[in-house]
C-alpha cells in the first residue's frame, strides 16, 4: 500500500509512548508499503533524529511545530470553538504539505496519530484511518477535577470543545483504532478496532540470573517517564507524598531501597515533594531504556489520570522486572493481579505491595516469568503490525 501518515509529532527520539508506538509500526511498515510521514517536529529534535526516522519510512517531511503555550493561543482558544490543544496544533504548513501531497500523489490510505491534528486535513475521498492514544477529553476532565476551584470553569469549558472535537474527527474517520478495549467503548462506534501497545521483545530481555544477583547490594525502586505529561506528574506526586513514606515504614530489611526517579527535565516542584536521601532523581540517565531496567529490582506504576496502556509495563515485564501497579496503570494489559502484576488503589495497598515483591523472592520469580510470556504472546510488535495491517485492509476492500 501507498500510506500518508500524518502524526502530531516527529518519533525520535524514544523519549515518549508515543514515539516509541509510531517508530516501531514504522520500522516493520516499511518492509511492506510504502510510507510518506508528514509531522511537526519540535525545536530539540535534530536533523540526526529526523534521519533516524528516514531510515523507516520512504519519504519524511517535517515542519515546524507551533509553541503550544503562548498568549495568541490561550486567547484563540478562548475566543473561537477550538480548544486549546487543537489551536496549538493547527498548523497551516502542515496543511499545505498535507494538501499538496494528496494533490501530487496517489495514496491508498492515510492514517492519522491522534485525533488533534485531524483539522490540518482537507476534504478528500482517500480513507482515513484515525489513532488515537487516550481519549484526550477524558485525560484533561480527569485532571481538571483536581484542580483548584477557580479554574475548574475555564478547564470544564475547553474540555467540552475537546470532547466535541474528538467525536467529531471520529465520524469523519473512516475507521477508528484504539490501543484498549477500555478505550473503545467511550468511542461508541461500530467501526473501532483495538490495536495495542506493545514492546521489542529483542531489544528488552529478560535478565539473566547472575545480572539479578548482583543487583542484591542495591535494590532499586524504579519509577520512569516522560514528566511533560500530566499523567507521569501525577502518579510521581503521588508515590513520593504518600506512598514512598508508607513503604519506609513498613520494610523492615536493614538495606533500605533506593526510589529511583527516572526522566528528562524533571520539574524542581517535583523534587520538593520529598528530599530524602531515599530518593534519587535522575534527568541524566547515561544507560539505555533496557538497561535501566535490569538494574532495577522492581517498577511501580501509581497511574491514576489517563488511558492507553503502558509502555513502561510491558517493557519492564519483556525485561524480567516485575511490576506493582493501579488498576489504571494495567488497563489495556491483559494482566491478572496476583498473577503477572500486583494491583493496589491505595496508598497503604500499593506500599505493601511493594514490600511483598522485594521479599517474596518465589512470588517474584513467578510474576516475572508468567508476565515475560504473556508480552511475547501478545504483544510483540510484530503481532501488533499485523492487527494494524489488518485494519487497513479492511478499509481499503
Amino acid at each position: 500500500m501507498n500510506i500518508l501518515l500524518i502524526s502530531s509529532y516527529l518519533p525520535y527520539p524514544l523519549y515518549s509512548g508515543g514515539h516509541i508506538r509510531l517508530y516501531n509500526l514504522l520500522k516493520l511498515l516499511s518492509k511492506k508499503h510504502s510510507i510518506t510521514l508528514v509531522c511537526e517536529k519540535r525545536n530539540y529534535q535534530s536533523k540526526k533524529d529526523e534521519d533516524e526516522v528516514k531510515k523507516v519510512c520512504s519519504e519524511l517531511i517535517t515542519v515546524d511545530r507551533i509553541p503550544q503555550w503562548s498568549i495568541m493561543n490561550i486567547l484563540k482558544s478562548g475566543f473561537s470553538l477550538y480548544p486549546f490543544l487543537l489551536v496549538g496544533h493547527t498548523n497551516k504548513d502542515l496543511k499545505k504539505t498535507i494538501k499538496k501531497q494528496l494533490a501530487n500523489s496517489t495514496f491508498d490510505i492515510i492514517h492519522v496519530e491522534t485525533s488533534y491534528v485531524f483539522q490540518n486535513i482537507p476534504q478528500t475521498t482517500v480513507p482515513i484511518v484515525l489513532v488515537e492514544h487516550n481519549i484526550e477529553y477524558l485525560v484533561y476532565k480527569k485532571y481538571a477535577n483536581g484542580s483548584p476551584f477557580f479554574l475548574k470553569p475555564i478547564l470544564y469549558m475547553d474540555i467540552l470543545k475537546l470532547r466535541f472535537w474528538e467525536k467529531r474527527f471520529w465520524k469523519r474517520a473512516s475507521h477508528l483504532v484504539a490501543v484498549s478495549e477500555e478505550e473503545k467503548k467511550f468511542m461508541d462506534n461500530s467501526k473501532v478496532s483495538v490495536v495495542p501497545n506493545g514492546v521489542d521483545i529483542e531489544k528488552f530481555k529478560i535478565k539473566s540470573p547472575s545480572g539479578s544477583k548482583s543487583q542484591a547490594e542495591e535494590i532499586r525502586i524504579l519509577f520512569i517517564g516522560d514528566f511533560k505529561w500530566v499523567q507521569n506528574k501525577d502518579a510521581v506526586s503521588w508515590l513520593l507524598e504518600e506512598i514512598w513514606p508508607l513503604f519506609i515504614k513498613v520494610y523492615e530489611n536493614k538495606s533500605l531501597p533506593k526510589l529511583w526517579v527516572v526522566g528528562k527535565n524533571i520539574p524542581n516542584s517535583i523534587k520538593k515533594l520529598n528530599t530524602s536521601e531515599s530518593v534519587f532523581y535522575d534527568e541524566d540517565a547515561s544507560e539505555k531504556t533496557e538497561e535501566i531496567y535490569k538494574k532495577a529490582s522492581l517498577l511501580v506504576a501509581p497511574i491514576r489520570v489517563g488511558g492507553g496502556s503502558r509502555y513502561k509495563i510491558l517493557e519492564a515485564m519483556a525485561s524480567g522486572t516485575p511490576v506493582v501497579s493501579t488498576t489504571l496503570g494495567i488497563e489495556g494489559i491483559t494482566l491478572k493481579n496476583g498473577k503477572e502484576v500486583l494491583v493496589a488503589d491505595d496508598p497503604e495497598s500499593f506500599a505493601m505491595d511493594m514490600k511483598t515483591v522485594l521479599e517474596n523472592s518465589e512470588l517474584k520469580n513467578t510474576m516475572v516469568k508468567k508476565a515475560r510470556m504473556l508480552v511475547s504472546e501478545n504483544y510483540d510488535w510484530k503481532i501488533i503490525v499485523k492487527k494494524l495491517e489488518e485494519v487497513y485492509n479492511s478499509v481499503v476492500s
